[in-house]
């Protein structure tokens, strides 16, 4: 049975590209000999560790050695690939618990070195309050512990992209290291399921026929890459912050959303405290999701007059998205903007390409909530071309 999730939708071209082109160097960085972080050996002893686990407790190999074989997956929240594999990893768990295989997954990236541009097909980060919320959302079967504050353990093991599997023996020696099985992180798609055969020879005292395999999936974000994310952050202050006049007329023709783009509409004012509050949130979300098909669209309720204080609120917020101020009758805008609405701020619309508004509150935003939405109706998976696939046999 194959796991569901939500169908990836076609994004833009440069959020693909930008995605693909990582996991290309990060299949590539898997098989040479001149990987920072080098791949623990078959044959090799499987290295100790001290780990918090989202459960409160914390994790050794000690904490396994009642089973007679040990499956150690490094993962994490925020890949596509990894949250593609989640229910087949549940599915391993609860198939081979049975035969004294244990399972444990462990989080080796340093969310500071997680850039928000890597964040388009999850709602949640690697750190250790949101691993806690993934488990939960997703029902883990197994142990999910936390390697993100050093990454010491994943050095020692040598992920190089997530997932990635290391299946240890009686003894703890190394037997088998690489992927799941062929899928790419396609639910369904799956011809050769390496992890699944290395498992049933061990069990069967034969040995492993494919001890290694590639890896395919994001690459771990170890904390050497801090300065990565910390470009970024800095770019962001470079991107044009513009604020224009938008009449009755375009705000009907906004709502219409008639193109391919999921529409988040906020609408808000410097003078409503919850609309201040709340804006970094929508700043956030947009640089997110906005390689994909998505947009973030801001409009101001302040007078006209005072154009010139918003758009001051807009740079210091480095809101580089689209952004309007009303220039016409607010009740007209309010029946035009949707006719249940009561005319309070903030007020936040997300509207599906079409016109439909699936999300709509009067009030302000539960960004978790709203991350998960945006992430849900575009996709969670991410669906590679199949002139790209053969770039990772």
């Amino acid at each position: 049975m194959q796991p569901h999730f939500f169908a990836a939708k076609a994004f833009c071209k440069a959020g693909f590209m930008l995605v693909l082109a990582c996991l290309i160097l990060h299949t590539a960085q898997a098989q040479t000999q001149t990987v920072q972080h080098p791949i623990l050996a078959i044959g090799a002893q499987a290295p100790d560790f001290s780990l918090p686990g989202v459960d409160g407790k914390t994790y050794s190999l000690k904490n396994f050695a009642g089973s007679k074989y040990l499956v150690v997956i490094f993962t994490c929240d925020h890949c596509p690939t990894a949250q593609a594999y989640e229910d087949t990893i549940k599915q391993l768990v609860t198939e081979y618990k049975p035969h004294s295989v244990a399972f444990v997954a462990i989080s080796p990236s340093d969310p500071k070195s997680i850039r928000l541009d890597e964040m388009g097909y999850t709602d949640l980060s690697d750190n250790f309050a949101e691993m806690k919320i993934r488990a939960k959302d997703k029902q883990f079967n197994f142990p999910y512990l936390f390697d993100g504050a050093t990454s010491a353990t994943a050095m020692l093991y040598g992920p190089q992209a997530t997932p990635h599997v290391f299946i240890f023996d009686r003894q703890r020696k190394l037997r088998y290291t690489g992927r799941i099985d062929n899928s790419l992180g396609t639910p369904g798609t799956a011809k050769i399921f390496d992890t699944r055969n290395a498992l049933n020879e061990l069990l069967a005292d034969r040995p492993v026929t494919v001890e290694k395999t590639k890896t395919f999936g994001c690459s771990v974000k170890w904390p050497e890459k801090h300065e990565l994310a910390n470009d970024e952050a800095s770019k962001f202050k470079d991107e044009p912050v513009t604020l224009d006049d938008i009449t009755i007329d375009s705000v009907k023709s906004l709502m219409a959303n008639q193109t391919n783009k999921y529409r988040l509409v906020n609408i808000w004012a410097t003078w409503c405290g919850p609309c201040v509050t709340e804006f970094p949130d929508f700043v956030t979300i947009n640089r997110m999701y906005r390689l994909r098909e998505f947009e973030t669209i801001s409009i101001s309720m302040d007078d006209i007059s005072r154009k010139t204080n918003a758009l001051g609120f807009l740079q210091k917020k480095e809101a580089s998205f689209q952004n309007y101020i009303l220039n016409g009758d607010k009740y007209q805008f309010i029946d035009a903007v949707d006719k249940d609405w009561q005319g309070a701020l903030p007020y936040t619309a997300l509207i599906a390409p079409g016109g439909k508004i699936i999300y709509s509150t009067q009030g302000a935003i539960n960004a978790l909530a709203m991350k998960k939405l945006v992430v849900n109706s575009l996709g969670r998976v991410m669906v590679i071309p199949e002139q790209y696939k053969k770039m990772f046999e």
